[in-house]
């Protein structure tokens, strides 16, 4: 063998080591099944998912479990909440698998959005294979063995509410409906290879088979259509079409369609945070993970985390419904809050990293479904002005602030000069139909907007400002011309606002202040980049200078209220409230940073000292952010520690902090953040946290590594996002800055920062730059 053979081989080897080892440190890995229990669903099965259409897959080698979802069945209308709901499950029993079996591995393979279980039974290798395919539709599940004929057993298809079930050759169906008229199908064909498949009942037998291949669809006949109550047509015929469809295909083709679709957006971001320890990489998942909590040092699990993000927001975010605060996934009829779309942070954080994560198309289901709720949205505030015009003078109650305190009076929604409130608002709970329970949380109304805004500043798609965004911020910005209140000094406040979620109700909360001006400030730059409403735009302006603005309190810390309040607790370094509403305007917003605010920067780490780390999980994610915006990247990281740490530690933790009870928080053996219970706004905020750590982009400049943590001292990130259209790589060693590129989508010219060096690079559409280090002005 020559020379150059020799050196070629070398590095196919180690370009194929290399593969492997990539593909290792993106899976997370077990040595048992998931307990087949509501805990076990919780903590330990994985979940799958094509956007639409989820699973949750427990992996026991005797009788297998597939708990499936579609995030449109949903109970409730336009007038009652109702829940998000459960859909059925698929039952796998084996005939002669109930004895003990070696070499057990169950995984979920991130980087090919599949799952599998492999294990040793009688001398037979066994083998299962998971994945939800968002080209086909359909979830699959193929069984398979090294030896012939080792099949034999029962499949059951079951509902979770009444419906009826039939079994016809190898195919199981339900179908039903729920109370709200909302129609539901689900089918599950079985395709045998060798051996015999026949239904008994409304189940299907099959005996003696090579192989198994379950191609399982579902749907409901849920549109996105205020018009037509969201209601639409029977879903049986589209998800006959869709698992025929699948079925005669062959399985390698649905497999291969579905991992390069999978991977064009999953392999849009790599993460590299450093090298564990070999016996950290050898762990499975569950015992890493609580190693992990006692010990810290794993850079390779909090990168699987990270990517977990993005899994999950591939997984439950797609040409449908947006992810509610369990994503896709859900298995109780009555879920923790519903399942719902909470409005005063969580479904907003659910969508953090879409965007920085290179993922955002997966933000256009959230933005639809927002302007498909209008009309509902529109209406509920309408008519209660209508109502107060009506009836003048009628005090009508609200709705008990929770704990049962005294309820506040409900909106009139007039304006000062008594006319109807011009555009919509919304409560702190929302459902798919447009109904709404709760508090009014009216500012909800501009965080979402901000959603269209953030949509356009990353992807810089000026047909979406103008036909999608700018309308819906423009609606919003008439909203609150019309609502915003005088105060005698001529500062214009919120009227009767809350914060998020403890305090009193009354006008000029910082949490809706520094929402508000967010919403002006977007809309100003929106107006300006289309060139349009000029009169709207110098009134939006004009209402902007006079808001009352952050202020900072008598022991140095960031008001919440307009007002420093006189209480044992509100607004003194005894509030330890898992909420931090008010500090909106240093994130996700824009008002507060540590470059241009240095006061208000100082006031809001001050806050944040004195609320302390614990928190529930969503909390710890946002505290995560806050601290990666206020440059202290030792202190985010410490956040991801206790976040990335399991349940019980986390509760042995903060015993003795003060901080409520209820803070548990952490992150369960599946990697699903515990809020208590599993709420998956963690998970995400999480991830767009981490984002924040390595690349920031609010400032009218791209900040490389503003917060990177002395935990973090080699890594790289390649392809995650900044606002003007950019994609940016980078490379560290010994915790500096030795690469980095930067490319223009719409070629801007933009500031670069890294600590306390800035410079401008000007692009081309498409162009690419690949800076020199030590920073300097003129790039190579």
């Amino acid at each position: 063998m020559t020379r150059c053979w020799r050196a070629l081989l070398a590095a196919v080897v180690l370009a194929a080591s290399a593969a492997g080892s990539s593909a290792a440190a993106l899976t997370l890995r077990y040595q048992q099944p998931a307990a087949d229990t509501p805990a076990g669903w919780e903590r330990e099965a994985l979940p799958m998912g094509n956007g639409r259409l989820g699973g949750m897959l427990f992996g026991d080698v005797a009788r297998e479990h597939l708990q499936f979802n579609d995030i449109t069945l949903w109970t409730g209308d336009d007038k009652s909440m109702g829940a998000y709901q459960p859909f059925g499950d698929v039952f796998i029993e084996l005939a002669g698998h109930d004895r003990a079996a070696t070499g057990y591995q169950r995984e979920l393979r991130l980087e090919e959005g599949t799952q599998r279980v492999a294990y040793t039974l009688g001398g037979v290798a066994f083998q299962r294979e998971a994945f939800a395919s968002h080209p086909a539709g359909v979830i699959l599940l193929r069984l398979t063995a090294d030896r012939q004929g080792q099949y034999t057993g029962t499949l059951r298809l079951t509902d979770m509410h009444g419906a009826q079930i039939t079994a016809s050759g190898a195919r199981l169906q339900a179908t039903g409906a729920l109370p709200n008229r909302l129609r539901y199908a689900s089918q599950l064909q079985v395709l045998a290879e060798g051996g015999s498949v026949k239904a008994r009942g409304d189940v299907i037998e099959f005996s003696g088979c090579d192989a198994l291949t379950l191609v399982l669809g579902a749907g409901t006949s849920y549109v996105p259509d205020a018009a037509r109550r969201f209601l639409g047509a029977a879903p049986l015929p589209r998800v006959s079409r869709q698992v025929a469809a699948a079925a005669a295909r062959p399985y390698d083709d649905l497999r291969a369609e579905h991992q390069k679709d999978y991977q064009a957006l999953f392999g849009r971001v790599q993460l590299d945070l450093g090298a564990s320890a070999p016996d950290r990489r050898a762990l499975p998942t569950d015992l890493r993970l609580a190693t992990y909590t006692a010990e810290g040092q794993d850079p390779e699990l909090e990168a699987l985390y990270f990517q977990f993000g993005r899994y999950l927001l591939i997984s439950s975010s797609r040409d449908s419904l947006p992810a509610n605060l369990q994503g896709l996934w859900n298995n109780s009829p009555t879920p923790p809050w519903n399942s719902d779309y909470h409005t005063n942070i969580n479904v907003q954080m659910n969508y953090w990293p879409a965007e920085t994560a290179n993922l955002a198309e997966l933000h256009r289901p959230f933005l639809g479904f927002v302007r498909s709720q209008l009309p509902l949205y529109r209406r509920a505030v309408a008519d209660l002005a209508a109502d107060a015009l009506a009836h003048p003078g009628i005090e009508r109650p609200g709705v008990p602030l929770w704990g049962g305190t005294t309820p506040p009076a409900e909106e009139t929604f007039l304006t000062p000069a008594g006319r109807p409130v011009r555009g919509w608002t919304l409560r702190t709970e929302s459902n798919p139909f447009g109904a709404m329970g709760f508090l009014w949380n009216k500012t909800g109304n501009a965080w979402y907007a901000r959603h269209f805004w953030e949509h356009y500043a990353f992807t810089q798609d000026l047909a979406f400002l103008r036909e999608e965004a700018y309308p819906v911020m423009k609606e919003v910005c008439l909203f609150w011309l019309d609502h915003l209140k005088a105060l005698p000094d001529g500062r214009l406040v919120a009227p009767r606002g809350w914060s998020p979620e403890h305090g009193p109700i009354e006008d000029g909360v910082s949490y809706d202040q520094q929402i508000v001006w967010d919403l002006f400030t977007n809309t100003l730059e929106a107006a300006d980049t289309l060139g349009v409403d000029k009169a709207l735009r110098d009134q939006i302006a004009a209402a902007r200078e006079r808001l009352a603005g952050p202020r900072i309190g008598r022991w140095g810390q960031l008001l919440e209220w307009l007002d420093e309040k006189d209480d044992p607790v509100l607004d003194t370094p005894k509030d330890t409230h898992r909420h931090v509403s008010h500090l909106f305007a240093l994130f996700p917003g824009r008002q507060i940073s540590p470059v241009r605010t240095p006061g208000l920067a100082a006031a809001a780490r001050k806050t944040l000292q004195a609320r302390g780390d614990a928190g529930t999980g969503w909390s710890m994610a946002w505290k995560m952010a806050f601290w990666a915006r206020l440059l202290d990247g030792d202190h985010a990281w410490r956040m991801l520690r206790g976040l990335l740490a399991t349940p019980g530690a986390r509760a042995a933790q903060q015993a003795g902090t003060g901080s409520e009870t209820n803070n548990a928080g952490g992150t369960y053996a599946n990697l699903f953040d515990a809020h208590p219970p599993f709420q998956i706004d963690g998970n995400f905020g999480a991830t767009a946290a981490m984002c924040e750590m390595l690349v920031q982009s609010h400032n009218g400049e791209i900040h490389l590594l503003p917060a990177l943590p002395s935990a973090w001292k080699q890594g790289s990130a390649r392809g995650l996002r900044a606002r003007g259209g950019y994609e940016v790589d980078i490379a560290w060693a010994d915790g500096r800055l030795t690469s980095a590129t930067v490319r223009s989508i719409a070629g801007h010219e933009v500031r670069i920062r890294y600590g306390e060096r800035t410079f401008s690079l000007k692009l081309q559409p498409g162009q690419s730059r690949r800076l020199s280090w030590p920073l300097s002005d003129t790039p190579s």
